[in-house]
């Protein structure tokens, strides 16, 4: 039984600013596999720190998941983050005691894209699950920098060749932007990375711009399509 981190450290308890789209990946843990294309495993782990340096505390998805049900809004399974490639729907998301258990469903077929994820999860070569989600509710714990994370907006979830690569963090921030969100400046430095400015542009561009944004945000002087203005003025040449 996993039993929630002990927070004995100086922590800083803080509210989101932003509700914008983040990744925590983990190295999937599959309960069963079936030649129907349905899976059933842990997409998250209580207690355990992810790639990213984030621990997601037990109950942090309790208010997402009742507005999953009571709104019956399907949870999209996605190949690398793509939304442009969904591959199944998840058909159950429950806590237990150790993580967020789950039953996904692989459209095999009728997706072609799904069925080759499927046979790259039988091979043991796709075993990453990689969620995409807002944070609430988080905690700084001082000693190590760990974030807790208390209160979670759970959004889609991907299967991932490699957990939390650049590409993953290039697809957050698309996805933040095309849902009316703003991205994590991380993943917003590294689109524009990606779209070809420099590391010096794209770090101006999101300290000048992103960054500001978020800041004014707070004092509830923000308007999220200021900051879709400017991106879509962005012109870079490769």
């Amino acid at each position: 039984m996993i039993k929630a981190p002990q927070m004995h450290s100086k922590i800083q308890h803080k509210n989101a600013r932003t509700n914008k789209c983040q990744l925590s990946s983990f190295g999937m843990q599959f309960k069963s596999i079936n030649e129907d294309g349905t899976f059933t495993g842990y997409a998250a782990v209580f207690g355990n720190v992810d790639y990213g340096k984030d621990l997601i505390l037990p109950g942090a998805f309790a208010e997402s998941l009742k507005e999953i049900a009571e709104t019956g809004r399907v949870v999209p399974i996605l190949w690398q983050h793509n939304p442009s490639e969904p591959i199944g729907f998840f058909e159950s998301l429950v806590e237990d005691d150790y993580g967020l258990l789950v039953t996904g469903n692989l459209l095999i077929s009728d997706v072609a894209k799904a069925r080759e994820a499927f046979a790259l999860m039988k091979a043991g070569i796709v075993t990453g699950l990689s969620i995409g989600y807002g944070v609430k509710i988080y905690e700084i714990r001082e000693d190590d920098n760990v974030r807790i994370l208390i209160k979670l907006d759970l959004w889609e979830t991907s299967l991932v060749t490699f957990p939390m690569n650049p590409a993953a963090r290039v697809a957050a921030a698309k996805f933040a932007l095309r849902h009316g969100e703003l991205p994590a400046p991380k993943d917003f430095e590294r689109l524009l990375r990606d779209a070809g400015a420099s590391k010096s542009q794209a770090t101006g561009i999101c300290n000048q711009g992103l960054l500001k944004v978020i800041r004014s945000e707070s004092e509830k002087t923000f308007e999220l399509n200021a900051i879709q203005k400017a991106f879509s003025e962005i012109k870079i040449t490769q």
